[in-house]
């Protein structure tokens, strides 16, 4: 089975590519081929993304009102409070690069999310598999598994950007977010609600088959272990959310 055979089969038939993982030779390919997609359809999508007015607008709404949020934090902790001036000067540096930033972070994250997904996910699938299901494979076929499934995140990266382009809406994706209209980000209901999101549990399902032929396992039991460490990670980045929020309320005087 060639590469490409691989990789269109992740979405039709990942088994029989994950039983062919399991009996050849490792290959860096497998999850290194998967990863450069996903970086590239990202970046190409970012610059479409950000080249749209409107989402160049929308950023440097949130920036502002994020930079208004701070002033406010500022002026009860001030002895005392900022000039007209002063505050105009800190809104016009935080929205001059409020775009020019973002676009920086969204390579950057594209580029890391991009590596450690395989990595974490194949570290999570070689312990469950080796040392809960005792199966015996080495940590970088954990990787190839959990690379391979990641052809998801690929097509997953696609669909987003053309819903935001369609939508004009720069936090458009394949969740239940997307059912929300004017929901804030920073907003711990948000983060919940793009939790679900269908494209990752295709994902997480394609990582459980993955698991369930390298250790012998039954699909069930791989799919309980790889959804519920999903599920405890998610929970713990939630409820971290929420917890700063609320401290930075406290700090804010409310």
């Amino acid at each position: 089975m060639s590469l490409t055979e691989r990789l269109t089969n992740m979405f039709v038939a990942p088994g029989e590519v994950f039983d062919e993982v399991k009996k050849t030779a490792p290959s860096g390919a497998n999850w290194l081929t998967p990863a450069l997609i996903f970086i590239l359809i990202s970046w190409v999508g970012g610059y479409f993304i950000f080249s749209q007015e409107a989402i160049r607008s929308q950023v440097t709404e949130m920036a502002e009102q994020s930079i208004n949020k701070q002033l406010a934090k500022m002026e009860k902790t001030r002895k005392t409070p900022l000039s007209n001036e002063e505050a105009d000067k800190i809104r016009e540096m935080g929205t001059k690069w409020a775009v020019p930033g973002s676009v920086i972070g969204f390579m950057f994250t594209s580029l890391v999310v991009a590596f450690i997904v395989p990595f974490w996910g194949g570290l999570v699938v070689w312990l469950v598999g080796t040392k809960v299901f005792k199966g015996a494979f080495p940590y970088m076929k954990g990787v190839e598994v959990a690379g391979l499934a990641a052809t998801i995140n690929g097509l997953e990266a696609l669909v987003r950007v053309l819903l935001i382009l369609v939508l004009g809406n720069l936090l458009a994706s394949t969740s239940l977010a997307l059912l929300v209209k004017n929901i804030n980000p920073q907003n711990p209901t948000f983060s919940l609600l793009a939790a679900f999101n269908i494209m990752t549990f295709w994902g997480l399902a394609v990582r459980s088959v993955g698991l369930s032929r390298l250790s012998g396992a039954s699909f069930g039991k791989a799919a309980a272990w790889v959804f519920g460490i999903w599920a405890l990670v998610t929970a713990v980045f939630v409820g971290f959310s929420a917890a700063m929020q609320a401290v930075g309320k406290q700090l804010g005087g409310g």
